[in-house]
């Protein structure tokens, strides 16, 4: 699967965000090829995560980069449905990126079906695992369609899942909020809320998108 922007800047929100708050057992929920757990890896030194994925292709080669990476002997690809898998702990911190377009057009190739839409994992089957594999002070983060992030965190109220931290991201200031990153705790508090713009004008990424950024491109 080819790697995108906002899966980027969520990567890079989440190990930025989660940096202060000491999570020693990540499980990276859907992993694709690694791209959150390796970002995760890179700005937490003594983090462990566990990355699960039902697509052997995508398990396979998210394998292969974690082998390559400075951060294998921390990495641990699960090849497995997230939904029955019989997890052997529960983690300080759970972050996903889930197949979240249930009601666009969807792909001629069965592969990419699974990576883009809710056939293998949708939000309610993503929230009774969590809720299952969660420490009781643990923290999760999920990247959603904007339109989409209301009825999720109505859906994780309904758990004793309260949002946190809320970034709602912009391609330009010219077009309307397309992703949601949330934070979710199992404590009530104020909900700390931002929003970024990825570009200032074609091709000028902005300040705080570089900001986040700077870590992992190697443009920046």
């Amino acid at each position: 699967m080819k790697v995108c922007t906002d899966a980027c800047l969520f990567g890079a929100w989440v190990s930025y965000k989660a940096a202060v708050s000491s999570a020693s057992q990540v499980l990276d929920l859907g992993t694709g090829t690694g791209l959150l757990s390796l970002m995760y890896a890179q700005k937490n030194s003594t983090t462990q995560i566990d990355a699960i994925e039902i697509d052997t292709s995508a398990a396979t080669q998210a394998n292969e980069n974690f082998k390559s990476s400075p951060w294998k002997e921390r990495l641990q690809i699960i090849q497995a449905d997230a939904t029955c898998y019989e997890y052997t702990h529960t983690y300080d911190l759970i972050l996903s990126n889930p197949p979240f377009f249930e009601n666009d057009l969807k792909s001629k190739k069965a592969d990419r079906n699974l990576a883009l839409h809710s056939e293998a994992l949708n939000l309610e089957d993503l929230l009774s695992i969590i809720s299952r594999q969660i420490n009781p002070a643990g923290k999760f983060a999920i990247l959603l369609p904007w339109h989409r992030s209301a009825f999720f965190e109505n859906l994780c109220r309904s758990k004793g899942f309260f949002p946190a931290d809320k970034l709602s991201v912009r391609q330009t200031p010219r077009h309307p909020f397309f992703r949601s990153m949330l934070l979710f705790s199992t404590e009530r508090a104020s909900v700390q809320e931002s929003e970024i713009i990825i570009q200032n004008s074609p091709g000028i990424y902005s300040s705080e998108f570089t900001h986040l950024l700077k870590d992992y491109y190697l443009a920046f």
